[in-house]
């Protein structure tokens, strides 16, 4: 099971990404923890200041914009 934080304060971009993760992680039938990350102090710990980000295993992937389908693709 892999651990999955998704970052970000609660945007369109934030619950779109999400959503995308969730969908990838279902179809490739891997099996993920995700947590919803909002509080900015949380997030800046990771060295994040563009949302959206995700964090995979405590490794970021990912930050800044919506990642595209075959890049979160690529983390399963």
């Amino acid at each position: 099971m892999k651990d999955v934080k998704v970052l970000g304060s609660g945007c369109a971009n934030c619950k779109a990404t999400q959503k995308l993760v969730e969908e990838v992680a279902k179809a490739r039938g891997v099996e993920i923890q995700l947590e919803k990350v909002e509080k900015i102090q949380e997030i800046m710990a990771y060295g994040i200041m563009s949302t959206p980000g995700v964090v995979i295993d405590g490794k970021v992937v990912h930050a800044g914009g919506m990642p595209s389908r075959s890049k979160v693709e690529t983390w399963f």
